[in-house]
């Protein structure tokens, strides 16, 4: 199994094969929650017009993201693991958009497949991968809105 480390949206644009995007601080952290209480599927969606357009068709039930780290307008949750503990989600839809995690999710054309983690679903991610051993897996820590890296994505990564 080759594997390769890259970072930021360019990072994400050009990665290959079974592809791991990282957004510690906070979009998969807060997906993790969502998940633990309950959430039926999380929809990753790059901008937040979309998220609206989508919640306002019927496709999801909540709209969950942040854009310099502050919940947008017509949002039911912010980017925050913390909002989410106390949530009632069990069942439903959630529709999420960020400004690192979503987007670099999106970016990963090249993908065969495409992971997502966090520090608190690291290890249950690195299982899954290494049962599935795929030949080429590219770890890409997205940092600050995918344009400056940080230590916790880039320490994910390394993990």
């Amino acid at each position: 199994m080759e594997i390769i480390l890259s970072s930021l949206l360019i990072g994400a644009k050009e990665a290959k094969g079974t592809v791991v995007i990282i957004d510690v601080y906070r979009a998969f952290t807060t997906a993790a929650i969502a998940f633990s209480k309950g959430a039926d599927k999380i929809i990753l969606v790059p901008e937040i017009h979309q998220a609206l357009e989508l919640k306002k068709q019927g496709v999801g039930n909540i709209c969950m993201g942040e854009v310099g780290g502050i919940r947008p307008n017509g949002f039911d949750f912010g980017n925050s693991p913390y909002q989410l503990a106390n949530a009632n989600v069990y069942g439903k839809t959630i529709i999420q958009s960020t400004r690192a995690g979503t987007v670099g999710v999106n970016a990963a054309v090249k993908a065969d497949k495409i992971y997502v983690s966090s520090l608190v679903i690291a290890e249950s991610t690195a299982k899954a991968i290494l049962e599935d051993a795929p030949p080429l897996v590219t770890i890409v820590a997205m940092g600050s809105e995918g344009k400056f890296k940080t230590d916790e994505d880039e320490q994910c990564a390394l993990y």
